[in-house]
C-alpha cells in the first residue's frame, strides 16, 4: 500500500506543475499530439525514457517492451503491439526520428543469454526474445573467449541494431528513410556510468552523447 501512496502523492506533484504552473502546455496537448522523437525502450524500471532525457509530457512517443526490441514486418492476422505503434507513429504522426533506447544490465538479454537453463521458467519471454537470437549467435561466435558479462553487453548493444534492421523491413519505414524524412538511431544507456552511447554507422561502435 505505501507504494500505491508515493504514486498518488507523485500525482500531486504532477497536477502541481504541469496543471497548476503550466496551464498552457496541457491546455495545447488536449488539442492533440504532435512528437517529432519516436522512442522504442525496454519496459525496465530503471530505463524511463523521457526521465533520463528529461523531456515533459508531449515531447515523446514511447513504446515499452522487453528488451527494446522491433519484431521484423509480418503483415498477418496476428496482434502485433510494437508494430502497431510504430505505423501509427510513423504515418500518423509523421515522426522525424526513431530512436531503439537499449541499456546496461537488461532482464530480456539475460533470459536470451541462459536460454537452455532449467530453471528458467517461462512462457512468453523465450518467444519474444527469439527477436535477438541472430545477435546472440554473432556474438557467441566473436567473444565465445571473453566473460559472460561482456558477452552480454555486447548482446544488449547488438541486438538494437538488429531491432534497427528490422525497422528497415517495414516498408513505409524504409521509404521516409530513404527519402530523408525519417532518420533512425541506435541508444545505449549505461546504467553503471550514467552514460548515453549513440551507435555510428561509420565506426561500428557506440560513443558518447553527452
Amino acid at each position: 500500500m505505501q507504494d500505491l501512496r508515493t504514486l498518488i502523492s507523485g500525482f500531486k506533484r504532477f497536477q502541481e506543475n504541469y496543471f497548476k504552473s503550466d496551464d498552457a502546455l496541457y491546455e495545447e496537448l488536449s488539442k492533440g499530439q504532435r512528437p517529432k522523437v519516436l522512442v522504442i525502450g525496454c519496459c525496465d524500471s530503471r530505463v524511463d525514457p523521457a526521465i533520463i532525457t528529461d523531456c515533459r509530457p508531449g515531447d515523446l512517443f514511447v513504446v515499452r517492451n522487453v528488451a527494446n526490441l522491433v519484431p521484423p514486418y509480418e503483415p498477418d492476422a496476428h496482434h502485433h503491439g510494437v508494430s502497431a505503434a510504430v505505423e501509427y507513429a510513423v504515418q500518423c504522426l509523421k515522426i522525424e526520428h526513431l530512436i531503439v533506447l537499449g541499456h546496461s544490465h537488461c532482464g530480456g538479454i539475460d533470459v536470451l543469454m541462459r536460454e537452455g537453463d532449467n530453471s528458467i521458467n517461462e512462457e512468453f519471454i523465450g518467444r519474444w526474445m527469439s527477436i535477438a537470437q541472430p545477435a546472440k549467435d554473432a556474438i557467441q561466435r566473436q567473444l565465445s573467449h571473453k566473460p559472460i558479462d561482456i558477452q552480454r553487453k555486447a548482446c544488449e548493444e547488438a541486438s538494437i541494431l538488429i531491432s534497427l534492421e528490422n525497422l528497415l523491413s517495414f516498408p513505409w519505414v524504409a521509404r521516409r528513410v530513404e527519402t530523408g524524412r525519417l532518420a533512425l538511431h541506435g541508444w545505449y544507456f549505461d546504467l553503471e556510468a550514467g552514460q548515453l552511447l549513440g551507435y555510428h554507422p561509420d565506426t561500428g561502435a557506440f560513443e558518447k552523447l553527452a
